[in-house]
Protein backbone atom coordinates (compact mmCIF):
# COMPACT_ATOMS: atom_id res chain seq x y z
CA UNK A 1 0.00 0.00 0.00
CA UNK A 2 1.59 3.27 -1.09
CA UNK A 3 1.92 6.08 1.71
CA UNK A 4 1.03 8.65 -0.60
CA UNK A 5 -2.66 9.43 -1.92
CA UNK A 6 -3.40 9.71 -6.15
CA UNK A 7 -4.73 12.88 -5.34
CA UNK A 8 -1.43 14.15 -4.76
CA UNK A 9 0.57 12.13 -7.66
CA UNK A 10 -1.42 14.48 -10.16
CA UNK A 11 0.59 17.46 -9.08
CA UNK A 12 4.34 18.76 -9.18
CA UNK A 13 6.10 21.38 -7.05
CA UNK A 14 5.35 25.22 -8.68
CA UNK A 15 8.44 25.64 -11.36
CA UNK A 16 8.72 29.23 -10.48
CA UNK A 17 9.32 28.56 -6.66
CA UNK A 18 12.05 25.64 -7.73
CA UNK A 19 13.81 27.76 -10.44
CA UNK A 20 13.97 30.70 -7.63
CA UNK A 21 15.13 28.23 -4.89
CA UNK A 22 17.89 27.04 -6.95
CA UNK A 23 18.90 30.74 -7.71
CA UNK A 24 19.31 30.93 -3.98
CA UNK A 25 21.38 28.10 -3.51
CA UNK A 26 23.39 28.81 -6.05
CA UNK A 27 24.07 32.81 -4.93
CA UNK A 28 24.40 30.95 -1.43
CA UNK A 29 27.43 28.81 -2.73
CA UNK A 30 29.20 31.76 -4.74
CA UNK A 31 27.57 32.69 -7.89
CA UNK A 32 27.27 35.78 -9.05
CA UNK A 33 23.02 35.17 -9.76
CA UNK A 34 20.63 37.48 -10.77
CA UNK A 35 16.82 35.91 -9.93
CA UNK A 36 13.77 37.10 -12.57
CA UNK A 37 11.92 34.07 -11.33
CA UNK A 38 9.96 35.93 -8.04
CA UNK A 39 6.82 36.95 -8.94
CA UNK A 40 7.35 39.73 -5.72
CA UNK A 41 7.81 43.45 -5.32
CA UNK A 42 10.77 44.93 -4.39
CA UNK A 43 8.98 47.79 -3.10
CA UNK A 44 8.63 47.57 0.95
CA UNK A 45 4.95 47.55 2.50
CA UNK A 46 4.00 51.20 2.96
CA UNK A 47 4.72 51.85 6.94
CA UNK A 48 0.90 52.98 7.18
CA UNK A 49 0.27 49.35 6.61
CA UNK A 50 2.72 47.91 9.28
CA UNK A 51 1.46 50.63 12.03
CA UNK A 52 -1.86 49.34 11.43
CA UNK A 53 -1.08 45.61 12.20
CA UNK A 54 1.10 46.88 15.44
CA UNK A 55 -1.94 48.76 16.59
CA UNK A 56 -3.82 45.40 16.28
CA UNK A 57 -1.46 43.71 18.39
CA UNK A 58 -1.00 46.45 20.88
CA UNK A 59 -4.94 46.62 21.22
CA UNK A 60 -4.96 42.16 22.09
CA UNK A 61 -6.23 41.73 18.45
CA UNK A 62 -4.56 38.03 18.12
CA UNK A 63 -7.63 35.79 18.95
CA UNK A 64 -9.33 33.41 16.20
CA UNK A 65 -11.58 35.39 13.75
CA UNK A 66 -14.47 34.43 11.68
CA UNK A 67 -12.98 31.41 9.79
CA UNK A 68 -13.58 32.88 6.27
CA UNK A 69 -12.62 36.62 7.46
CA UNK A 70 -13.20 38.72 10.10
CA UNK A 71 -16.72 41.44 9.73
CA UNK A 72 -14.65 44.51 9.29
CA UNK A 73 -12.46 43.26 6.35
CA UNK A 74 -15.24 42.03 4.73
CA UNK A 75 -16.99 45.14 5.30
CA UNK A 76 -13.88 47.32 3.11
CA UNK A 77 -13.76 44.49 0.79
CA UNK A 78 -17.11 45.31 0.26
CA UNK A 79 -16.14 48.93 -0.10
CA UNK A 80 -13.44 48.18 -2.45
CA UNK A 81 -15.83 46.40 -4.87
CA UNK A 82 -18.19 49.41 -4.91
CA UNK A 83 -15.76 52.03 -5.44
CA UNK A 84 -13.38 50.31 -7.50
CA UNK A 85 -15.36 47.95 -9.75
CA UNK A 86 -18.80 49.14 -9.42
CA UNK A 87 -19.98 45.92 -7.91
CA UNK A 88 -22.24 45.32 -5.36
CA UNK A 89 -21.32 42.39 -2.82
CA UNK A 90 -22.87 41.69 1.04
CA UNK A 91 -20.37 40.37 3.17
CA UNK A 92 -22.05 37.53 3.33
CA UNK A 93 -20.59 37.52 -0.43
CA UNK A 94 -17.46 37.63 0.58
CA UNK A 95 -14.44 35.18 1.49
CA UNK A 96 -10.72 35.87 2.93
CA UNK A 97 -8.60 33.35 2.64
CA UNK A 98 -4.46 32.95 3.54
CA UNK A 99 -3.48 33.96 -0.16
CA UNK A 100 -5.03 34.70 -3.42
CA UNK A 101 -3.61 30.97 -3.82
CA UNK A 102 -6.20 29.11 -0.54
CA UNK A 103 -8.95 31.28 -1.86
CA UNK A 104 -8.28 29.66 -5.49
CA UNK A 105 -8.14 26.36 -4.43
CA UNK A 106 -11.17 26.33 -1.96
CA UNK A 107 -13.29 27.36 -4.65
CA UNK A 108 -11.97 24.79 -7.12
CA UNK A 109 -12.24 21.50 -4.63
CA UNK A 110 -15.43 22.81 -4.10
CA UNK A 111 -16.76 22.72 -7.01
CA UNK A 112 -14.53 20.55 -9.75
CA UNK A 113 -15.47 17.06 -9.65
CA UNK A 114 -13.82 14.42 -11.91
CA UNK A 115 -14.67 15.02 -15.49
CA UNK A 116 -15.25 18.30 -15.28
CA UNK A 117 -13.70 20.77 -17.50
CA UNK A 118 -11.66 23.91 -16.40
CA UNK A 119 -10.65 26.14 -19.53
CA UNK A 120 -7.41 27.98 -18.98
CA UNK A 121 -6.32 30.53 -20.84
CA UNK A 122 -2.08 29.75 -22.37
CA UNK A 123 0.09 31.11 -20.94
CA UNK A 124 -1.28 30.78 -17.58
CA UNK A 125 -0.20 30.59 -14.14
CA UNK A 126 1.79 27.70 -13.14
CA UNK A 127 -0.73 26.85 -10.47
CA UNK A 128 -3.82 26.65 -11.95
CA UNK A 129 -3.93 23.21 -13.92
CA UNK A 130 -2.13 21.82 -10.75
CA UNK A 131 -5.00 22.81 -9.15
CA UNK A 132 -7.76 21.00 -11.15
CA UNK A 133 -5.99 18.36 -11.38
CA UNK A 134 -5.63 17.31 -8.05
CA UNK A 135 -9.48 18.37 -7.33
CA UNK A 136 -9.79 15.53 -9.99
CA UNK A 137 -11.13 17.60 -12.80
CA UNK A 138 -9.58 18.35 -16.32
CA UNK A 139 -7.51 21.57 -16.97
CA UNK A 140 -7.81 22.11 -20.70
CA UNK A 141 -5.52 24.78 -22.23
CA UNK A 142 -6.92 26.76 -24.42
CA UNK A 143 -3.91 28.38 -26.84
CA UNK A 144 -2.92 32.35 -27.52
CA UNK A 145 -0.61 33.96 -29.72
CA UNK A 146 2.04 36.24 -29.63
CA UNK A 147 0.61 38.02 -32.73
CA UNK A 148 -2.59 38.77 -30.47
CA UNK A 149 -0.24 39.81 -27.46
CA UNK A 150 -0.86 36.21 -25.69
CA UNK A 151 -4.88 37.35 -25.47
CA UNK A 152 -7.90 34.93 -25.34
CA UNK A 153 -9.46 35.45 -29.39
CA UNK A 154 -13.51 35.13 -28.57
CA UNK A 155 -13.59 32.35 -31.17
CA UNK A 156 -11.12 30.43 -29.73
CA UNK A 157 -12.48 30.69 -26.47
CA UNK A 158 -15.85 28.83 -27.61
CA UNK A 159 -14.33 26.63 -29.57
CA UNK A 160 -13.06 25.06 -26.32
CA UNK A 161 -16.59 25.15 -24.48
CA UNK A 162 -17.90 21.08 -24.36
CA UNK A 163 -21.03 20.08 -22.04
CA UNK A 164 -18.24 19.37 -19.23
CA UNK A 165 -16.95 22.87 -19.33
CA UNK A 166 -17.05 23.76 -15.11
CA UNK A 167 -15.27 26.99 -14.81
CA UNK A 168 -13.24 29.75 -16.99
CA UNK A 169 -10.04 30.73 -15.37
CA UNK A 170 -9.27 34.23 -16.57
CA UNK A 171 -6.30 36.33 -15.12
CA UNK A 172 -6.20 39.95 -16.66
CA UNK A 173 -3.53 41.52 -16.29
CA UNK A 174 -1.42 38.14 -16.33
CA UNK A 175 0.80 36.42 -14.94
CA UNK A 176 3.30 35.38 -16.55
CA UNK A 177 2.37 37.71 -19.84
CA UNK A 178 1.31 40.95 -18.53
CA UNK A 179 -1.52 41.09 -21.01
CA UNK A 180 -4.12 42.67 -19.88
CA UNK A 181 -7.87 42.94 -21.26
CA UNK A 182 -9.89 46.50 -22.75
CA UNK A 183 -13.38 46.44 -21.73
CA UNK A 184 -14.71 45.74 -25.62
CA UNK A 185 -11.91 43.12 -25.43
CA UNK A 186 -13.56 41.65 -22.01
CA UNK A 187 -16.86 42.31 -23.81
CA UNK A 188 -16.57 40.08 -26.89
CA UNK A 189 -15.74 37.05 -24.20
CA UNK A 190 -18.68 37.48 -21.68
CA UNK A 191 -20.88 38.02 -24.65
CA UNK A 192 -19.54 34.29 -25.51
CA UNK A 193 -20.11 33.48 -22.31
CA UNK A 194 -23.53 34.36 -22.19
CA UNK A 195 -24.08 31.54 -25.21
CA UNK A 196 -23.08 28.90 -22.21
CA UNK A 197 -24.84 29.61 -19.59
CA UNK A 198 -23.09 26.26 -17.37
CA UNK A 199 -19.54 27.93 -17.39
CA UNK A 200 -18.69 29.76 -14.62
CA UNK A 201 -16.19 32.28 -14.10
CA UNK A 202 -13.28 32.26 -12.16
CA UNK A 203 -11.36 35.84 -12.26
CA UNK A 204 -8.13 36.36 -10.57
CA UNK A 205 -7.50 39.92 -10.34
CA UNK A 206 -4.22 40.17 -8.29
CA UNK A 207 -2.48 42.39 -10.59
CA UNK A 208 -5.49 44.82 -11.32
CA UNK A 209 -4.03 47.95 -9.57
CA UNK A 210 -0.34 46.93 -11.61
CA UNK A 211 -1.04 48.74 -15.32
CA UNK A 212 0.45 51.22 -17.41
CA UNK A 213 0.01 53.75 -20.58
CA UNK A 214 -3.15 55.00 -19.26
CA UNK A 215 -4.73 51.65 -19.15
CA UNK A 216 -8.22 51.26 -17.42
CA UNK A 217 -8.65 47.99 -15.68
CA UNK A 218 -12.00 46.40 -15.76
CA UNK A 219 -12.96 42.96 -14.56
CA UNK A 220 -15.33 40.17 -16.15
CA UNK A 221 -18.98 40.86 -13.69
CA UNK A 222 -18.39 44.88 -14.23
CA UNK A 223 -18.46 44.46 -18.08
CA UNK A 224 -21.08 41.81 -18.27
CA UNK A 225 -23.87 42.20 -15.15
CA UNK A 226 -25.48 39.51 -16.68
CA UNK A 227 -22.61 37.47 -15.73
CA UNK A 228 -22.60 38.06 -11.79
CA UNK A 229 -24.36 35.28 -10.43
CA UNK A 230 -21.89 32.60 -11.99
CA UNK A 231 -18.65 34.54 -11.59
CA UNK A 232 -16.13 34.26 -8.50
CA UNK A 233 -14.61 37.82 -8.28
CA UNK A 234 -10.90 36.99 -6.87
CA UNK A 235 -8.16 39.60 -5.20
CA UNK A 236 -5.76 40.20 -3.06
CA UNK A 237 -3.05 42.75 -1.50
CA UNK A 238 0.25 41.09 -2.31
CA UNK A 239 1.29 42.73 -5.46
CA UNK A 240 -0.06 45.88 -5.09
CA UNK A 241 -0.01 47.08 -2.14
CA UNK A 242 3.09 44.87 -1.41
CA UNK A 243 1.97 42.69 0.90
CA UNK A 244 3.13 38.72 -0.62
CA UNK A 245 4.23 37.66 2.89
CA UNK A 246 1.21 38.93 4.70
CA UNK A 247 -0.62 36.24 3.42
CA UNK A 248 -4.27 37.61 2.55
CA UNK A 249 -6.76 37.34 -0.55
CA UNK A 250 -10.05 37.20 -0.93
CA UNK A 251 -13.02 37.04 -3.24
CA UNK A 252 -16.91 37.55 -3.71
CA UNK A 253 -19.81 35.75 -5.25
CA UNK A 254 -22.53 33.83 -4.72
CA UNK A 255 -23.38 33.25 -1.70
CA UNK A 256 -23.94 29.13 -1.70
CA UNK A 257 -20.22 29.11 -3.66
CA UNK A 258 -18.97 31.54 -0.85
CA UNK A 259 -20.40 29.27 2.09
CA UNK A 260 -19.18 26.46 0.59
CA UNK A 261 -15.48 27.81 0.76
CA UNK A 262 -16.00 28.30 4.38
CA UNK A 263 -17.21 25.45 4.94
CA UNK A 264 -14.03 23.96 3.44
CA UNK A 265 -11.39 26.38 4.70
CA UNK A 266 -12.91 25.62 8.37
CA UNK A 267 -11.79 22.16 7.82
CA UNK A 268 -8.00 22.80 6.80
CA UNK A 269 -6.32 26.20 7.87
CA UNK A 270 -9.27 27.61 9.70
CA UNK A 271 -8.64 31.82 9.71
CA UNK A 272 -6.17 33.82 8.57
CA UNK A 273 -4.18 36.00 10.33
CA UNK A 274 -6.13 38.22 12.48
CA UNK A 275 -2.78 40.57 12.44
CA UNK A 276 -2.39 40.41 8.24
CA UNK A 277 -6.51 41.31 8.06
CA UNK A 278 -5.91 44.62 10.01
CA UNK A 279 -3.41 45.10 7.87
CA UNK A 280 -5.56 44.63 4.83
CA UNK A 281 -7.88 46.67 6.11
CA UNK A 282 -5.80 49.36 6.32
CA UNK A 283 -4.29 48.63 3.14
CA UNK A 284 -7.86 48.53 1.48
CA UNK A 285 -9.25 51.71 3.33
CA UNK A 286 -5.93 53.87 3.46
CA UNK A 287 -3.99 55.97 1.07
CA UNK A 288 -3.70 54.65 -2.02
CA UNK A 289 -1.46 57.33 -3.90
CA UNK A 290 1.94 55.13 -3.65
CA UNK A 291 0.45 52.89 -5.92
CA UNK A 292 1.13 54.65 -8.78
CA UNK A 293 4.37 55.77 -7.52
CA UNK A 294 5.53 52.23 -7.10
CA UNK A 295 3.85 51.94 -10.86
CA UNK A 296 5.86 55.13 -12.27
CA UNK A 297 9.10 52.81 -11.24
CA UNK A 298 7.78 49.15 -12.67
CA UNK A 299 7.01 51.00 -15.76
CA UNK A 300 10.29 52.65 -16.43
CA UNK A 301 11.74 49.08 -15.31
CA UNK A 302 8.94 47.51 -18.93
CA UNK A 303 10.13 49.79 -20.96
CA UNK A 304 13.48 49.01 -20.30
CA UNK A 305 13.28 45.65 -20.10
CA UNK A 306 11.50 45.35 -23.24
CA UNK A 307 13.70 47.52 -25.09
CA UNK A 308 17.03 45.66 -24.63
CA UNK A 309 15.51 42.16 -24.78
CA UNK A 310 14.12 43.43 -28.22
CA UNK A 311 17.92 44.06 -29.08
CA UNK A 312 18.76 40.39 -27.96
CA UNK A 313 19.44 37.69 -31.19
CA UNK A 314 16.69 35.72 -31.17
CA UNK A 315 14.32 37.27 -28.65
CA UNK A 316 10.99 38.92 -29.43
CA UNK A 317 9.21 40.87 -26.51
CA UNK A 318 5.94 42.45 -26.69
CA UNK A 319 5.03 45.38 -24.46
CA UNK A 320 2.35 44.00 -22.05
CA UNK A 321 -0.56 46.44 -20.64
CA UNK A 322 0.00 45.22 -16.90
CA UNK A 323 1.40 43.46 -14.06
CA UNK A 324 5.24 43.09 -13.62
CA UNK A 325 6.09 40.42 -15.67
CA UNK A 326 7.20 40.11 -19.80
CA UNK A 327 7.25 37.15 -21.82
CA UNK A 328 9.46 37.03 -24.68
CA UNK A 329 9.49 34.32 -27.43
CA UNK A 330 13.05 32.80 -27.73
CA UNK A 331 11.72 31.10 -30.68
CA UNK A 332 14.61 32.17 -32.85
CA UNK A 333 16.99 30.76 -30.32
CA UNK A 334 16.00 27.04 -30.34
CA UNK A 335 18.91 24.72 -32.62
CA UNK A 336 21.83 26.93 -31.71
CA UNK A 337 24.33 26.07 -29.60
CA UNK A 338 25.43 27.21 -26.05
CA UNK A 339 28.96 27.83 -25.29
CA UNK A 340 28.03 24.79 -23.21
CA UNK A 341 28.45 22.87 -26.66
CA UNK A 342 24.56 22.08 -25.80
CA UNK A 343 22.27 22.44 -28.34
CA UNK A 344 19.43 24.24 -27.10
CA UNK A 345 15.91 22.18 -28.67
CA UNK A 346 13.50 23.99 -25.80
CA UNK A 347 12.83 26.69 -23.49
CA UNK A 348 13.78 24.89 -20.65
CA UNK A 349 17.29 24.67 -22.13
CA UNK A 350 17.58 27.71 -22.89
CA UNK A 351 16.67 29.17 -19.05
CA UNK A 352 19.07 26.34 -18.06
CA UNK A 353 21.62 27.30 -20.31
CA UNK A 354 21.37 31.26 -19.59
CA UNK A 355 21.68 30.25 -15.85
CA UNK A 356 24.85 28.45 -15.94
CA UNK A 357 26.41 30.59 -18.58
CA UNK A 358 25.45 34.23 -17.73
CA UNK A 359 23.98 33.61 -13.51
CA UNK A 360 20.48 35.22 -14.79
CA UNK A 361 17.60 33.15 -13.64
CA UNK A 362 14.22 33.25 -15.74
CA UNK A 363 11.24 30.87 -15.85
CA UNK A 364 10.76 28.80 -19.04
CA UNK A 365 8.04 29.37 -21.09
CA UNK A 366 6.58 25.72 -21.18
CA UNK A 367 6.19 25.83 -17.54
CA UNK A 368 3.44 28.02 -18.04
CA UNK A 369 1.96 26.00 -20.81
CA UNK A 370 2.97 28.30 -23.78
CA UNK A 371 6.85 28.05 -25.31
CA UNK A 372 9.06 28.66 -26.41
CA UNK A 373 9.60 31.55 -24.42
CA UNK A 374 10.67 32.76 -20.60
CA UNK A 375 9.12 34.56 -18.27
CA UNK A 376 11.14 37.67 -16.67
CA UNK A 377 9.97 39.33 -13.59
CA UNK A 378 11.14 43.28 -13.47
CA UNK A 379 9.32 43.78 -9.96
CA UNK A 380 13.60 44.08 -8.83
CA UNK A 381 16.06 46.66 -8.50
CA UNK A 382 16.38 48.65 -12.41
CA UNK A 383 20.33 48.05 -11.42
CA UNK A 384 19.74 44.49 -11.37
CA UNK A 385 17.36 44.48 -14.30
CA UNK A 386 19.97 46.31 -16.38
CA UNK A 387 22.85 44.19 -15.65
CA UNK A 388 20.85 40.87 -16.52
CA UNK A 389 19.50 42.57 -19.88
CA UNK A 390 22.85 42.92 -20.94
CA UNK A 391 23.95 39.14 -19.87
CA UNK A 392 20.67 37.44 -22.32
CA UNK A 393 21.96 39.76 -24.80
CA UNK A 394 25.38 38.37 -24.20
CA UNK A 395 24.17 34.93 -23.86
CA UNK A 396 22.27 35.33 -27.29
CA UNK A 397 24.82 37.23 -29.12
CA UNK A 398 27.04 33.75 -27.93
CA UNK A 399 24.84 30.97 -29.51
CA UNK A 400 26.05 30.20 -32.92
Amino acid sequence: MSLLSSALKRINPSPTIAISNKARELKAGGRDIIALSAGEPDFDTPDNIKEAAIAAIRRGETKYTAVDGMPELKAAICRKFKRENGLDYKPSQVTVGTGGKQVLFNALVATVDAGDEVLIPAPFWVSYPDIVQFCGGTPVSVPTTIEDNFKLRPDVLEAHITPKTKWLIFNSPSNPSGAAYSWDELKALTDVLLRHPHVWILTDDMYEHLVYDDFKFVTPAQVEPKLYDRTLTMNGVSKAYCMTGWRIGYAAGPEPLIKAIGTLQSQSTSNPSSIAQWAALEALDGPQDFIAENNKVFKERRDLVVSMLNQSKGLNCPKPEGAFYVFPSCAGTIGKKAPSGKVIATDEDFAAELLDSEGVAVVHGSAFGLGPAFRISYATATSDLEEACRRIQRFCGSLV
